[in-house]
């Protein structure tokens, strides 16, 4: 399986870093980071699958590429607004254009606290084209004691989306 993370705004970017390194080794793994999103991605990083947002001919820009899932952690809005009207004018956006003409798993993550009325539309639209929108939301049931906690407990919950099995988390134990 294919996976990558794209980075888009500077608020919760440690976010989609520590989903990155999250995934385990069995699966081939891309990161995507802004420009903004890039210096902190390549330090933090000893990857070599790391990929420049400007960069629009890179291979997860094509459906032949194969990715199987796009995280877009954190997902600013304006990243939403070019993904719901179909602007793919930088790698995550023509990346995000691919997944859903493909038909394959595409997470964002929006990170606005209040949703404008403009963002929740976008959101609906593309819901009804089955792009998983998980923004970071607590869960108190999993009984987090540290933002360390309430981190992982995001990480398991986007992972468990794509299909990713993992125990970040402590599950719901009626």
């Amino acid at each position: 399986m294919k996976i990558a993370i794209a980075i888009s705004g500077a608020s919760g970017t440690h976010l989609g870093i520590k989903t990155f390194k999250a995934i385990p080794p069995i699966y081939d793994k891309y990161l995507i980071a802004t420009k903004n999103a890039q210096t902190a991605a390549l330090k933090e990083n000893k990857e070599n699958n790391i990929f420049y947002n400007e960069d629009i001919w890179s291979g997860p820009a094509s459906g032949s590429f194969g990715l199987d899932a796009l995280l877009v952690i954190p997902c600013s809005m304006n990243t939403l607004a070019k993904i719901a009207v179909g602007i793919a004018d930088n790698l995550i956006t023509r990346a995000a254009s691919v997944m859903i003409k493909e038909q394959k798993k595409l997470l964002l993550a929006p990170r606005e606290m209040p949703f404008s009325p403009i963002a929740l539309e976008h959101m609906h639209k593309l819901s009804l084209l089955n792009v998983i929108i998980a923004p970071p939301v607590v869960a108190y049931y999993s009984n987090q004691k540290s933002l360390e906690d309430m981190e992982n407990f995001f990480i398991g919950k986007w992972l468990d989306l794509v299909g990713i099995e993992n125990s970040l988390y402590k599950r719901w134990q009626p």
